[in-house]
């Protein structure tokens, strides 16, 4: 039986994870609903269109999965920071991370533009597919430097517990990118007919307003308040190499993972064309389900790394027990639903039967492995690195993926020659073998320091 200060406590801990967590849940749901919006646009583009839109999809996933293991390291310092009243070290992080967020940016448009064919080569052999994605690739690659501003800059203002501005100008962006993607898709109002490429140009320019807004927030938060945000790269308490620490091993983590991924996404295009359009209409609902909850991640990353900081170890672990009890409730309940509505979703697109079919296949199979990886997320993704030992999660990473993740999807595909649903089963039981780890480590507590 909880006293009257510990009701109290947990009322304030529970007001603060929803001043995080709601934000970017909604966010990353506005995000994931509006891409399914595109989806159902360009799924009346036919197989063709949708499966080359997804694999090139994919190696810019790479981009975003490492300038997101950036936007992480930026988490774990500007909430460490502030947590222990250093605002001015907070505001040098973001500066250094973002520098170095643009670079990695220029580096990705640099392989987009000189040798798109290469890259798209690598995920499937059919011609029309390659010469759609490569187009497509050229176009969006341009939005690597505006998304790169972007996740800083969200970071800083989720960890100030301004989220709701990243919130905003997601779904001013969000707009931007639906009623252009009708109108340069199908060549609306007089504008020509451009399809796929359309839904390149839309998508280049919603990233744009986004980055402009969300710098315009934070500019405004700082013009408001009558602070001076303080431009240096030269952090005090911590040296080149104590940053080299937290953030090579999450760069060196996120990358493999993207490959990982990137390798599932090769095996599914190599089962075909049609199989692979499939994988790709369960992207958006995978997308709005696990953003559900990845506000729990955001939140537990953050408020974790605050308690770690003014090294209130105790509280710390409460807490982060808690975020794994909402994560693991509200996992099984999306689950459920999904399960229920996923024969009325394959239904919004203009594809063959049996792509439809395949599609739902894999929508329950994803809904069984859904709680897995949402607490994978919650750990790994937050509590686990609010330390800064990231090197424990990109062993837990590596493992999962390369030891289990890639192996079983080969085998499962090409020796086995089994059906496309039965592979994303098998290599996702690459989840629990992260978990399994995931919880001794969070049991024994070797995550939890200071910075």
């Amino acid at each position: 039986m909880l006293n009257s200060n510990q009701i109290k406590s947990e009322s304030v801990f529970l007001k603060q994870v929803c001043v995080v967590a709601i934000p970017v849940a909604l966010q990353c749901m506005l995000q994931a609903s509006f891409s399914i919006v595109d989806q159902i646009m360009i799924g009346q583009l036919g197989s063709v269109n949708i499966a080359a839109i997804g694999l090139a999809g994919k190696f810019s996933s790479i981009f975003s999965v490492v300038v997101s293991a950036v936007g992480a390291v930026t988490g774990i310092m500007v909430s460490q920071f502030i947590g222990s009243g250093q605002t001015k070290e907070s505001e040098k992080s973001l500066t250094l991370n973002l520098l170095i967020g643009f670079a990695i940016a220029v580096l990705f448009s640099l392989l987009c533009l000189l040798i798109p064919n290469q890259i798209m080569r690598m995920y499937i052999r059919d011609a029309a597919t390659i010469d759609v994605s490569v187009n497509y690739l050229k176009i969006i690659s341009i939005t690597f430097i505006p998304i790169a501003g972007t996740t800083m800059i969200s970071t800083m203002l989720r960890c100030m517990e301004r989220a709701g501005i990243p919130l905003f100008t997601t779904f001013i962006a969000a707009i931007f990118n639906t009623v252009l993607n009708y109108l340069l898709i199908f060549g609306k109002i007089g504008l020509p007919k451009m399809g796929v490429t359309g839904a390149a140009i839309a998508t280049v320019i919603s990233c744009i307003v986004n980055f402009m807004l969300t710098l315009s927030g934070l500019i405004y938060i700082y013009y408001t308040k009558k602070m001076k945000f303080h431009f240096s790269v030269h952090l005090k308490t911590m040296n080149a190499k104590q940053y080299g620490f937290i953030l090579f091993p999450i760069l060196i983590n996120e990358f493999l993972w993207s490959m990982g991924e990137n390798i599932y996404a090769a095996i599914y295009g190599h089962l075909g064309t049609d199989q692979c359009a499939a994988m790709t209409l369960t992207n958006p609902v995978q997308g709005l389900t696990i953003g559900a909850l990845s506000g729990l991640a955001q939140a537990a990353g953050i408020l974790i790394g605050k308690k770690l900081g003014n090294k209130d170890m105790k509280q710390a672990y409460h807490e982060a027990n808690k975020l794994i009890q909402y994560g693991l409730t509200g996992s099984v309940i999306l689950s459920m639903i999904l399960v229920i509505v996923k024969p009325f979703y394959v239904t919004l697109f203009q594809v063959p039967d049996d792509v439809k079919y395949v599609a739902e296949q894999l929508l329950f199979v994803f809904a069984i492995i859904s709680p897995i990886k949402v607490l994978n997320m919650i750990l790994g993704g937050g509590i686990l690195r609010s330390g800064g030992k990231t090197k424990i999660i990109m062993w837990i990473d590596i493992i999962g993926t390369w030891g289990f993740g890639v192996p079983l999807g080969y085998i499962s595909a090409f020796v086995f020659e089994l059906p496309i649903a039965y592979v994303y089963f098998i290599l996702s039981l690459e989840e629990v073998i992260r978990l399994i780890i995931s919880f001794v480590v969070f049991r024994k507590k070797m995550w939890m320091q200071s910075l």
